[in-house]
């Protein structure tokens, strides 16, 4: 890698604040005119989705994340009205509850909040208050239900435990059918009414009109409600209603991270693909991957507060690309595997195989400019500090993976804040975008996710089917196989699910020195 290329190919923006060194990917000189036209037809198909164009014909739904940091931009009145109406009920309601206006059933003030929800909904919020929380400063302190793990939910409570009465709980589910997120609510309620609260004092619903959930937030009278949109898909929903609220009950200003995006909306809308910053991480993905998802992508953050970025891009990443079909129904499975933790943390765990081992990935470096304010600045060596070691650190390891043709990009912000945050959010939502269109597939539908949970669901009525076999007045022990042929199951799934229910002591279990031979009854 030369000075001449890096110059070349390094892209500055002093007022966004941030760079992009896309030197170290080694496209050939002719690349960029060669996909010059595909990119050009991939920024004219976002145009058209800010718009108001239908990314889902089947659902018939727009995509309109865009028009949540200006509202100015969605095609009609009722929704720009909707938009600047929530987030002014958003702050209106955050400065309540922080004022001790709005208080909880027994009359205290709220000091606590718990997020219920799962993908989307926990993975946007769960990043900025990690990345923004300030411990000693911060106006509620966030714990998160965000998965149907039992003993994970039990981990949240015991913290909770004599700060209930001043918990608030915001359950966060478009449809309000999400099992998960169900389970959450439920569990939630149950601890509430366990400590002889009423914990519709104390409940928030963030959901789709109508939906299940929001039924059941209007006939409990829950302390409030604010709106999810079917044209905010959950992995770009963090500057809706879903990321805004938390945050702003966090005391995080939401104002400059929707600032932030906006910003970077307007430099990556550039038709000028050399200085849209989001044509280019999406061009060099296309170019690390030969356009198949062929190497997996690496995101490493020098900065401990980015350490949930790799998680929330996992998501947006991999959900929004990995489809089997592209636009014209030819199978393509394509997709592009994320994995990340943090530097230099990395540095003692897998950057050795990054070094020597198989080289099926490119690395996206983001490095943070700011450590602390100089007064607070301690020497660990003449002159030199901490921070200074974090950067040693990053640009010895970009360097050493380079002797190795190990492939890299590097993002540089000034800091890490609001504006920051929201900037990085809305460059991956585009660039994203942009990657999408360059492969020919739809971006913003799921439909793999849909067909998990329909296998759950079906996983959960082969459960009630083996208890009712169980239950039966003529039933006597039986092993998997057998209990699986009288209600017309697949064994192997029963055998799964009736080991399960004899760990819990649900059922019990003889059991066999073969495993499969093992009878179960109640």
């Amino acid at each position: 890698m030369t000075w001449q290329r890096f110059q070349k190919y390094y892209y500055n923006n002093a007022s966004l604040g941030l760079s992009l060194d896309i030197s170290r990917i080694p496209f050939p000189d002719d690349f960029f005119a060669n996909m010059e036209p595909a990119a050009q037809r991939a920024i004219a198909a976002m145009a058209e989705l800010e718009r108001g164009a239908i990314a889902n014909p089947d659902e018939n739904r727009m995509v309109g994340h865009y028009w949540l940091r200006n509202a100015a931009l969605a095609p009609t009145a009722e929704l720009r009205d909707a938009i600047t109406g929530t987030l002014a009920s958003i702050k209106d309601f955050a400065a309540k509850i922080h004022s001790g206006e709005i208080k909880g059933s027994t009359g205290k003030k709220f000091t606590d909040l718990l997020v219920v929800g799962i993908g989307g909904s926990a993975l946007g919020p769960q990043l900025v208050q990690h990345a923004l929380g300030q411990p000693r400063r911060d106006k509620m302190d966030i714990h998160f239900f965000d998965n149907t793990d039992p003993d994970g939910i039990d981990y949240v409570l015991d913290t909770l435990r004599r700060r209930l009465d001043r918990t608030l709980v915001i359950v966060i589910s478009k449809s309000g059918g999400t099992v998960e997120t169900r389970n959450g609510q439920l569990e939630a309620a149950a601890a509430f009414r366990a400590a002889k609260l009423d914990y519709a004092k104390h409940f928030i619903a963030i959901t789709g009109a109508g939906s299940k959930l929001d039924q059941t937030a209007t006939a409990e009278a829950w302390l409030a409600r604010f709106p999810m949109w079917d044209w905010v898909g959950g992995r770009t929903s963090e500057l809706s209603a879903v990321g805004l609220l938390p945050a702003a009950l966090q005391g995080i200003d939401i104002d400059a991270m929707l600032a932030g995006a906006a910003a970077m909306d307007e430099v990556t809308r550039r038709a000028d693909t050399a200085r849209n910053p989001a044509a280019l991480l999406a061009l060099m993905w296309h170019y690390a991957t030969d356009g198949r998802g062929a190497k997996d992508m690496v995101i490493l953050p020098y900065k401990d507060r980015l350490l949930l970025f790799s998680r929330y891009l996992q998501q947006l990443v991999m959900e929004s690309l990995g489809k089997e079909l592209d636009l014209a129904g030819a199978v393509v499975n394509q997709g592009i595997a994320v994995y990340g933790n943090k530097g230099s943390t990395d540095q003692h765990a897998y950057v050795q195989q990054l070094r020597e081992g198989v080289n099926n990935f490119f690395i996206t470096f983001i490095e943070v400019l700011k450590d602390r304010p100089a007064k607070t600045a301690i020497e660990v060596e003449p002159g030199i500090t901490t921070g200074d070691y974090l950067q040693g650190f990053y640009l010895g390891t970009r360097a050493a993976l380079t002797e190795k043709d190990r492939h890299s990009i590097t993002i540089t912000v000034a800091d890490i804040s609001p504006r920051t945050l929201g900037m990085l959010i809305a460059l991956y939502e585009r660039a994203v975008g942009l990657y999408a269109n360059l492969v020919n597939i739809n971006a913003y539908h799921q439909p793999g996710v849909e067909a998990g949970k329909k296998a759950a669901t079906a996983v959960i009525a082969l459960k009630q089917k083996l208890m009712a076999a169980l239950r039966a007045p003529d039933a006597k022990p039986a092993t998997a196989e057998q209990l699986a042929a009288q209600v017309g199951g697949d064994p192997e799934l029963a055998f799964k699910i009736l080991e399960h229910l004899a760990a819990n002591k649900a059922v019990k279990k003889k059991a066999n020195i073969n495993p499969f031979k093992s009878k179960y009854r109640l």
